[in-house]
């Protein structure tokens, strides 16, 4: 990442983690779309054109990076033929997005209602059947993982290459399913690197592109100037939603606690990378 200045602090904060419009795959009118700005998040992962001449780097591999930070959003704010059920209007960015297909398919044990309100928060819990995009932020800054996306860069680091890992779920009432603490983080350290304990393995190989920071500052008509590159596996996992509440209910060192809202999808062609 070229040009992501000590601002990053207040800009990551609130573009990626705090709620956005509603999706859709509707174009904004032609004046409306922002000029000069580099390629937009989220996007359609299947639809690899792209016209935005602004050319950055790939942030290396996850594994050369520390982790620093895990939030997910209600809903995926990407869009893949494996989570393409358009949730809806919503409002604020919430109960919007997309939906992972297999939610339609899920059995009667695991839709059963959990005993306990699940990531509580004033847009709504979690049940059984949602979805979520889950976001492993990882930087080349030599900090530790915390609290939003600030605890990504520092004083001494305020250009870092950032890369996001991004896998998406739907939550079952099912014990045998993925547990979300196995993916976290509890200190984990490899080679010397914050690391997430496991990230999963059953969600496809990852597309990879360059785009932007992601949230409510930012629309078609209000582009990100940040620059991020991003690792989206196109396939849905199932996840405990049992485990996915624990995590938020444990005081995790990311004072996580619920679901985030998503940005509208980007699908102005000037506005995103090719993907190669």
């Amino acid at each position: 990442m070229k040009i992501i200045k000590s601002s990053l602090f207040v800009a990551l904060v609130v573009g990626v983690l705090s709620v956005s419009s509603i999706a859709s795959d509707s174009h904004n009118n032609a004046e409306e779309i922002c000029k000069g700005f580099g390629p937009q998040t989220p996007r359609d992962i299947d639809n690899i054109f792209g016209e935005n001449d602004t050319v950055f780097s790939l942030a290396p591999s996850s594994k050369n990076m520390n982790l620093c930070n895990i939030h997910f959003h209600k809903n995926a704010e990407h869009k893949s033929k494996y989570f393409s059920i358009y949730a809806g209007e919503g409002s604020h960015g919430y109960d919007s997005g997309y939906k992972c297909n297999i939610s339609k398919n899920l059995s009667a044990s695991e839709l059963k209602p959990t005993k306990e309100k699940i990531c509580q928060s004033k847009h709504g819990d979690l049940v059984p059947g949602d979805t979520i995009e889950v976001h492993w932020v990882f930087t080349t800054c030599d900090v530790k993982p915390g609290e939003s996306l600030s605890s990504c860069v520092s004083k001494s680091c305020a250009n870092p290459n950032l890369r996001v890992e991004t896998h998406v779920f739907t939550l079952v009432n099912d014990s045998s399913a993925l547990d979300f603490n196995e993916l976290s983080y509890d200190g984990n350290i490899v080679n010397g690197l914050h690391q997430p304990k496991a990230l999963p393995k059953n969600t496809g190989k990852a597309v990879e592109f360059t785009g932007s920071t992601t949230g409510p500052s930012y629309s078609d008509s209000k582009c990100s100037p940040y620059q991020v590159s991003w690792s989206v596996h196109p396939k849905c996992a199932k996840i405990d939603i049992n485990s996915v509440g624990k995590w938020c209910a444990s005081g995790n060192v990311f004072k996580e606690d619920h679901a985030h809202g998503v940005r509208k999808l980007v699908t102005d062609s000037k506005l995103l990378s090719e993907i190669k």
